[in-house]
This record gives C-alpha cells, structure tokens and sequence, in this order.
C-alpha cells in the first residue's frame, strides 16, 4: 500500500477501485466491468480476505458502488454486504481477566439480574442484558467490557443496526449522511456512492469545453489534501482532467457570511432575543431537521457556500456545468434537494480526484501554478470549526450590527448538548455555528487524510488570500441580484 496516499488501507483499497473504474470509462471497457476484481486481485491467495471469492466478492461491491450503487436507495451512504461480516456480535463481554473473585461486584451492580457466576467466572445472560455498562465500572479488574461495532459508535443520530444476517443497517430516516461510519469502519463495510460516471460524462459532452463549460468549485478544505505538490499544481491538475475553470467555494463562504449577518440583524429587528443557526453543513442541518425540528425556524436561510458558488458562475454563464470538490458525504445528497435549485451539476470527492487526476496519468508534480484569488480569509476558515462564527463575528462588526454571541459546536455531540441547552431555553448564545464533522470540513469522511496539521494548513491558506475581507466578493454578488 502506498502510505504516502492515504491513512489507511480501506481507503487504498477504494481508491485503486475507482481508478480502475475512471480509467476504463475513458477506454470504452465497463462493459465487462465484471473482470475489475480478477484485475486487482489476481490470486491465487488473497490479500485481504478469508478465499479470492471472498475477496472479488467484496471487490465487485466496491466497483458497484463506485459506479453510482443502488439506483433504488435514495441515500449517498451504503452497506457493502459482501464486506460487512469480520464484525463480532458486540454487547458487553466478561474476558480472561475475570478471577470469580467472591465479591462479585459485577453481579451486584446488573439492575436486570442478567450477571451469575459458575466455575469462578462471570456469565452475562444476552438475553437479559441491557448493556448499561454499570458492571464494567464495578469490576474491581476491569475484566468485563462493553463491545461494540464500530460503525454503530461512530454513528451519532443512532441510525445503524445489525440485521438478522448479522449485517449493518442503515435506517434512511434517521441517517444524515455525515459519513462517520465510513471512515470508522475497519473493513470499509460502508460507503458513499460515487458520481464519477456522471461527471465524466458531463466532461466528454462539454466536447473540450465547447458546447458548454465545465466549472469545478473547490472546498477550501482541500488545501491539507494536497500530498504531492502546492496546492496551485493541482489546481492544474483538475483544469487538465477538462474542467474550464477552478472556482474556490470560500468565495460563495464569503457571500453566505454577508447574507447570514444581515438575516441576524433582521432577526434582531423582529425580536428581543435572536437565535440563528448555520446552514452550510447538510448533515449538520439534516441533524437539527431530524431531531430537533422545532428549531428548523432557526436554521439561516442562506443556501451553502457551495450553492453560492454555483449561483454566480451560472449566472455570469447560464449554459455552464458545475462540479463541486469537496471532503463531504453529505454534499453528494444535498446537491440533489430542490431548494439548490440545480445549481450543482455533481459531486466529486478529494478520495475520487485523487483517483481521477492517476487514471488520466496526471503528475501534479510537474504541473505548473494557477492561483486560485477569488475569496477572501474568512471564506477559506470555513473549512475548519470555529471559521463560520469567526467571520461572522468579524462581519456583524464591520457592518454595525450588534449583539452577535457566537457558540462554535463541534461535532454532533457538540451540536446535540448545545441544541439541548437551547430547546430548553438554558442557552446565552444566539449564534450556533453547527459542523457534523470533528474539526470541521477538514475532518470530513472522504479526506485522503486525516490529520491535525490540517486545520494549521487551512489557517495558512486564508492568511494568503489576497482578498482579507469579503467586499469585493459581495460586490460581486450584488451584481447578480
């Protein structure tokens, strides 16, 4: 496996998947797509898994799912069921620390009497067990443990169960597509859907940016994403993969600031005690829709940094096409929802760029600069938590408007205790900055890495903006008005 690529093998493993699919796109060969697993697994012996069925199995679910998945499943996120199996049944567990000690503390703290001992050993009874963890903290050896799937403690909105089969579950209407369970599943049993298919169908339809333009919108966040050369080489890149122009989404951050600090004084205008959350994040704004909706009032009006991009190059050129590139599951479904208003053509992660610029043969290395200029430092801080109630704090200020109190929520559980505090009315802050991610956009689930050195680098990478605050990018939207 190549480290220098990725964190861990799953995403190498993904990653040699969807160039293998992108790569025969372009060559006319995903008619027999079916061959795609005896390419990457040739055999005999396999490399991953129990037999080479087992692992072309898994590999033919991978190609499925990176050629858009079940057409039928409305959600971005999917269960590869062929991967989905290594996992043990979870639940709490007594283990060979246990001494059967005569105390039997752990026997005493089971409110379900689901704790007996026989041959100087704990037992818990599945059936009766609750798993409210109180004996783990009673055993004086700390010899019984709470085990658990990984992808059901990732997920925070609790929308993953195991089935009958012993597979995960994904329940749709509880899912926010955060992409948690993604990056924390150790078998990369769950998935996003890839658009690649599409995206480079929209490209060879463009006939070399002739019949109409192909505009990709970058997410700042892809600064830290950046592994081989500056990040203006892969800006390169992505115009040599047939893209007309490279549009940074900080500039629609720009414009989302400006739009939020007026909706706040507006809110202001009309009550005594203004509350407004962000809007930018999709799984941040599925979550608060999900389990809090009698705080949806709340949610800023303004459409996503992303959307706002869109808008105004489809404004200045109405027949252009957009690609958005980002770190975000939840974009690859927010982009279909109707209040975007088609806007967003489709979308393409940092994990599948960097497949894409490999397939095509592209060393970014050797390719030369193109600056990207087209937002300001507090546009490019919205890739990392904290930015959102920075810039807005920065711009309330400068334009005269008062009483901002900003609260930065990091993190579902962040957003969950907070929103709580809000509900009941314990809260003195009226500006909640929401983010699903841990980190913010740099910690997104479709990163090629996952470090926090990122967070330093988006800081840098707005520190040289040329632009350091958002004027010129709001005169520019006004313009579009």
């Amino acid at each position: 496996m190549e480290q220098k690529l990725f964190d861990t093998n799953v995403q190498w493993i993904k990653y040699r998947v969807l160039k293998e699919v992108i790569r025969r796109a372009y060559e006319g060969g995903l008619d027999n797509a079916y061959t795609i697993p005896r390419t990457i697994a040739p055999g005999p012996k396999p490399d991953m898994r129990c037999c080479i069925h087992k692992e072309r199995a898994v590999l033919m679910d991978r190609v499925k799912v990176a050629m858009g998945g079940n057409k039928y499943n409305p959600n971005v996120i999917e269960v590869l069921y062929e991967a989905c199996d290594e996992c043990p049944a979870g639940g709490m567990m007594v283990t060979d620390a246990c001494r059967g000690c005569l105390m039997h503390s752990c026997k005493d703290a089971c409110p379900k009497d689901a704790i007996t001992t026989g041959n100087h050993r704990a037992v818990i009874d599945k059936q009766k067990c609750i798993e409210c963890g109180r004996c783990t903290k009673a055993c004086p050896y700390g010899a019984v443990i709470a085990l658990h799937r990984p992808c059901i403690v990732s997920c925070k909105v609790k929308a993953i169960s195991i089935n009958d089969e012993d597979k995960a579950e994904i329940d749709n209407s509880k899912c926010i597509a955060c992409g948690a369970c993604i990056l924390r599943c150790p078998f990369g049993a769950i998935s996003d859907k890839s658009f690649v298919l599409d995206i480079i169908d929209i490209l060879k339809q463009s006939e070399n940016n002739t019949r109409y333009k192909v505009y990709a919108v970058v997410a700042p966040a892809i600064v830290s994403q950046c592994r081989f050369g500056r990040i203006t080489q892969v800006v390169t890149a992505i115009r040599r993969l047939g893209f007309h122009k490279v549009v940074e989404a900080a500039l629609g951050a720009d414009i989302t600031l400006y739009n939020e600090a007026l909706e706040f004084k507006e809110k202001s205008e009309h009550s005594d005690d203004p509350v407004m959350t962000t809007s930018c994040c999709p799984a941040f704004v599925s979550f608060v829709e999900k389990n809090f909706p009698e705080l949806k009032s709340a949610i800023s009006s303004s459409v996503s940094p992303m959307v706002m991009a869109a808008r105004i190059i489809k404004h200045h050129d109405p027949t252009a096409k957009v690609v958005f590139i980002g770190p975000c599951a939840a974009k690859k479904g927010e982009y279909t929802l109707e209040k975007t208003g088609g806007m967003i053509d489709s979308v393409m992660s940092f994990e599948e760029l960097q497949a894409f610029v490999d397939a095509r043969g592209i060393d970014t290395t050797q390719c030369e600069d193109t600056e990207l200029d087209n937002a300001s430092f507090y546009g490019r801080i919205f890739a990392r938590s904290g930015g959102v109630a920075q810039g807005v704090a920065y711009v309330a200020g400068k334009m005269g408007i008062e009483g901002v109190k900003p609260c930065v929520m990091n993190g579902i559980d962040q957003c969950r205790t907070q929103l709580a505090l809000l509900r009941a009315k314990k809260q003195t802050a009226n500006f909640f900055e929401g983010m699903a991610c841990d980190g913010g956009c740099v910690g997104g689930p479709l990163c090629i890495t996952h470090s926090p050195k990122n967070v330093f680098d988006v800081d840098q990478y707005g520190k040289t903006a040329k632009e350091q605050d958002i004027d010129n990018s709001v005169e520019l939207y006004k313009q579009t008005l």
